[in-house]
């Protein structure tokens, strides 16, 4: 099986986050069918493992690969589109774990290189508490002196040929947001005997969106007050997200949230209740190691792209807490649309150019 059949088929048969039970027992008879050593992972993941021929075994290269998709309905044309009524490969994960699968199999061929090969193919990345906290729950690498883990994440906004790399903090630590505000209820004409819950909450939105700022995000999607015209309800609540790139300005939005709430209870007369669901942390890149690997895809006539930090978020970097780490951004396309819709469709020829560069990565940073 190539790596185009491989995610061809992936793609026809998504599964939801830690739902992966039939992708993870294709995966590994896969692995199995081409000679390499694999097992179960962070319930339904896989962990590959391929030793080279020379060099210090304990020392290791971690390739990591994302495997679950999204709750959308696929709205293309294509002919190995989902068969999973309402579950859709909508960002990408089946080019990841194809690019994956292509570079182990062609390592374990030669098995020519230093020390110990990794590759992970990773379960819910898309929910928290995320697949990567679980994976290095397990320390799957105790004993290994991991050099470095290498990932990343397709991108429509480069064309196929450009591989987009961020030094250092690139991709923000994600929180989820829930607030809840009681008071009493009642009648909309008789405001003497109510509490208005509906204003105390849009009060708490404004101060919360507020906080935007270059190096923060906070944002609120939804807002429940199930009143009428003239009821006004005892309940409101709001879920939104938070996304910031360093530990200090995360505490510092947290500490002023909670001291938004105080306020708004004291204005309002109302009891404000907040819920803040850690999240991912920020993806951090390695320096040296992004300006290698810069310097390895100029080298493989890749066109290198230097990317500002975005705000979205990634369970990748939960292993950037732990290791040197590398997330960089494939190009596939301007025509695959926007990721997370129904319609994107990235082009499979980025999945030769992914494979090439993982594979010289790995190679270059195993055989130092």
């Amino acid at each position: 099986m190539n790596s185009i059949e491989f995610r061809r088929h992936l793609h026809q048969h998504p599964e939801l986050s830690f739902k992966e039970v039939e992708t993870q027992r294709f995966i590994m008879e896969s692995l199995n069918a081409e000679g390499i050593e694999c097992r179960p992972i962070a319930q339904t993941g896989v962990l590959a493992k391929i030793e080279g021929k020379r060099g210090n075994l304990k020392r290791a290269v971690v390739l990591r690969a994302d495997i679950d998709a999204l709750p959308i309905v696929e709205r293309t044309d294509l002919c190995f589109k989902s068969t999973n009524e309402g579950v859709m490969h909508a960002c990408g994960h089946d080019m990841h774990a194809a690019i994956l699968f292509g570079v182990l199999q062609d390592m374990v061929r030669e098995r020519d290189f230093e020390g110990t090969l990794f590759g992970v193919f990773q379960p819910g990345e898309e929910l928290n508490p995320g697949g990567a906290s679980l994976v290095l729950g397990e320390e799957p690498f105790s004993g290994y002196n991991v050099a470095a883990v290498i990932g990343e994440h397709v991108d429509a906004t480069l064309e196929v040929g450009e591989v987009g790399f961020c030094p250092g903090r690139f991709m923000a630590a994600n929180d989820e947001l829930r607030f809840t505000i009681k008071g009493r209820g009642g009648h909309a004409a008789r405001r003497d005997k109510v509490d208005d819950t509906v204003s105390a909450m849009c009060d708490m939105v404004l101060r919360t969106t507020a906080l935007n700022s270059p190096d923060s995000v906070v944002s609120v999607g939804r807002f429940i007050a199930e009143g009428a015209t003239n009821v006004i309800p005892s309940t409101v609540k709001t879920e939104g997200t938070m996304r910031t790139f360093g530990a200090e300005e995360r505490e510092k939005i947290h500490a002023l949230i909670a001291a938004n709430a105080r306020e708004v209870e004291a204005r309002y007369g109302v009891t404000v209740d907040v819920d803040i669901n850690h999240g991912y942390p920020s993806v951090v890149n390695d320096i040296a190691l992004t300006y290698e690997a810069m310097i390895v895809a100029d080298d493989e006539g890749i066109r290198v792209r230097e990317l500002a930090p975005i705000p979205m978020a990634e369970d990748f970097g939960y292993y950037s807490t732990r290791y040197a780490s590398l997330f960089y951004r494939l190009g596939v396309g301007t025509e695959a649309g926007m990721a997370h819709t129904e319609s994107f469709s990235p082009n499979e020829e980025a999945i030769a150019i992914g494979e090439r560069l993982m594979r010289r990565l790995a190679l270059h940073i195993l055989n130092k």
